[in-house]
């Protein structure tokens, strides 16, 4: 079940649930502030309680997220781009409409041509100035 939380400013609800390799489900909801860029959508909220919770990169097999409007939203660029940080390219993400429709996309559909860690240096290369 996708939890959804109406944030108090937009009234946009927004939930989020990530399952994990051993079948835990974690949630989240968009978690909204008076100063309105302070505030968090519920996939990273879900996310990063996931990622308290030990979860690295792998260990996400998918992500859901449930909306209040149709048709059903995706994830917001800065979303994705954080989604990437801990998950394969490959790993689904279902996007849920008000009267539960659901669009299934990769991650990679969702953020095509993506910057991710394994595109910087590593610590070593870095100190010894070594190139990829």
């Amino acid at each position: 079940m996708l939890m959804k939380f109406a944030g108090p400013y937009s009234h946009f609800r927004v939930g989020c649930s990530i399952l994990l390799a051993d079948g835990t489900v974690v949630q989240g909801a968009n978690v909204e502030n008076a100063a309105y860029p302070v505030g968090t959508c519920a996939e990273r909220v879900a996310m990063g309680t996931a990622v308290v919770q030990g979860a690295k990169k792998g260990d996400i097999r998918a992500i859901a997220v449930a909306t209040d409007i149709s048709p059903p939203a995706s994830p917001c660029g800065m979303c994705r781009q954080f989604i990437r940080e801990f998950c394969e390219l490959n790993m689904p993400i279902l996007m849920y409409d008000n009267e539960a429709r659901s669009t299934v996309m990769t991650l990679g559909q969702l953020l095509p041509m993506s910057f991710g860690p394994e595109k910087l240096k590593t610590t070593d290369e870095v100190e010894h100035g070594l190139s990829q």
